[in-house]
């Protein structure tokens, strides 16, 4: 009998994601259309989810923002994630152009708009975190200063160059992954060979 009152664990869970995405997909349709208001209010009205339920799943503007930041990336699909090692900055590069042309217009918003912007910024502590930890290994000889500016620049290669390239170039995911990964490849065999010489040392 209890089983029939209480709907099994994995339709539960299945229950809060569904409920997480319509309040992640609302936060990216009301950033879309530039509203620069989002509130829990808001996002319960536009969804019907009552407002104590939205601040449940989300404590706070931070945390919609990190929703959104997370449903982008689980919209370009699951080989687009973010790396933890050298290896992964080359070998998840296909995905990750072929993942934002998936979901272009999302993504160009995120890239374009002040809204987008702090979407981005949202995902900005675990995303230098996880590049950091990804690019330690090739840059740890560097000084200080040239690590930091090493690891950016990986950073930069895995996702900055698709909406440039695709613009302005007119270019697939499938070549922007290829220009990238070449461009990648080559810094990275830079840095391994380069020891301890700061970066603007021949």
């Amino acid at each position: 009998m209890d089983e029939l009152m209480d709907p099994p664990a994995g339709r539960r869970e299945q229950k809060k994601a569904d409920v997480r995405n319509r309040i992640s997909d609302a936060i990216i349709a009301l950033i879309a259309e530039g509203r620069l208001d989002l509130s829990h209010d808001l996002v319960a009205e536009r969804t019907g989810i009552g407002r104590r339920t939205v601040y449940r799943y989300f404590p706070d503007r931070d945390a919609l923002l990190n929703a959104a930041w997370d449903r982008v990336r689980a919209m370009m699909g699951e080989g687009a994630s973010l790396p933890a090692s050298a290896e992964d900055l080359v070998e998840m590069l296909p995905a990750v152009p072929a993942g934002l042309d998936a979901i272009a217009p999302v993504a160009t918003l995120v890239r374009t708009t002040p809204q987008g912007r702090a979407i981005r910024l949202a995902g900005h502590a675990r995303r230098t975190a996880a590049f950091t930890a990804a690019a330690a290994e090739v840059v740890k000889d560097l000084p200080p200063e040239d690590r930091l500016l090493a690891t950016a620049m990986l950073q930069q290669l895995f996702t900055t160059p698709w909406l440039e390239m695709r613009d302005v170039w007119g270019l697939s995911g499938e070549q922007i992954a290829r220009a990238s990964a070449w461009a990648m490849r080559t810094l990275i065999g830079d840095l391994k060979a380069r020891g301890g010489r700061p970066l603007d040392a021949d």
